[in-house]
């Protein structure tokens, strides 16, 4: 017959009782907090899957501050599109008035003092900031994206390319447009650009043309070409928030599909949970009772 010293015996009930106490903690501490595991030991499969889950969650903010910024800048860009264009339309109905033989020399330099105003009101908006003080159409650059050369002419001084700003998933966004792209084209007479078209019919109608009248009629057919570049770039613009719209949606679809996984894997089963802390409260309470009543019994209780 074995024997259990008395020591051994506390011993053991202790361990039990302190084995269910700390069942039952866990499991209040579980419906506490929604999560079934407090510590890495408990599931280390489960807990690195939750890791994993927790950095992409992670890297899923970053991206939606880089989307939330190319969406602020191309919101921007498509704001000073419209402006851009307006203006142009401008020049168009003053170029319209300009190409009557009708108009007499003071008339046409009311018209180009307008047209030089139109011209600064482009150079200035060719030179707007975005959201952080950097040059909306400079591409990469810090500084001002036109600058003057030694005749008063705006040239380009930012980067050839704007930047790519990346969505998630392998995916990017080109966050801005340069100047050139829609500031720059292929007029009657070759290349140029809105400052040259604007500052050259603007001059023309000053005095620095012979026949005026003919050359407002050759500047509405640049203008035109002019409002096209920037009617183009509009469109590319709203293509590229569509496309950030689109990614953002993806996104979210994502992390909804993340946050069932993390509820799977690491949240607490509520009606499950609840029935085993009941169990072992049971069986705690049990145990508890059956170690005070045989910690009272004695050898003359058992001689009685």
């Amino acid at each position: 017959m074995t024997m259990l010293s008395t020591s051994a015996f506390y011993e053991r009930a202790t361990r039990n009782i302190g084995t269910l106490r700390s069942r039952a903690e866990g499991l209040q501490t579980a419906l506490g907090t929604g999560q079934k595991l407090s510590r890495s030991s408990d599931d280390p499969v489960a807990a690195s899957r939750l890791r994993s889950l927790t950095r992409a969650d992670a890297m899923a903010a970053i991206d939606t501050t880089n989307a939330a910024r190319a969406a602020s800048d191309l919101t921007l860009t498509d704001s000073a599109l419209s402006s851009f264009a307006n203006h142009v339309i401008r020049a168009q109905e003053l170029a319209t008035q300009a190409a009557s033989g009708l108009l007499t020399g003071d008339q046409r330099k009311g018209i180009a003092t307008e047209l030089a105003q139109l011209g600064q009101e482009i150079v200035r908006l060719a030179n707007a900031r975005d959201s952080v003080g950097h040059a909306l159409f400079g591409g990469e650059t810090a500084g001002a994206a036109y600058t003057f050369d030694a005749a008063g002419n705006p040239v380009y001084a930012g980067t050839a390319s704007a930047g790519e700003m990346p969505l998630g998933e392998g995916q990017s966004v080109t966050r801005r447009l340069t100047g050139p792209e829609f500031l720059s084209f292929t007029g009657s007479s070759g290349a140029t650009d809105l400052f040259a078209v604007i500052g050259g019919l603007a001059a023309a109608l000053d005095g620095g043309a012979a026949d005026p009248a003919q050359a407002a009629r050759d500047a509405l057919g640049d203008l035109a070409g002019g409002l096209e570049a920037i009617t183009t770039a509009q469109t590319v613009v709203g293509a590229r928030l569509n496309w950030i719209d689109l990614i953002g949606d993806r996104r979210v679809q994502t992390s909804e599909l993340r946050a069932e996984e993390q509820a799977d894997v690491g949240g607490t089963d509520l009606a499950a949970t609840v029935t085993e802390l009941q169990q072992v409260m049971t069986v705690l309470e049990a145990s508890q009772a059956s170690f005070a009543k045989l910690a009272g019994l004695s050898l003359f209780n058992v001689l009685r």
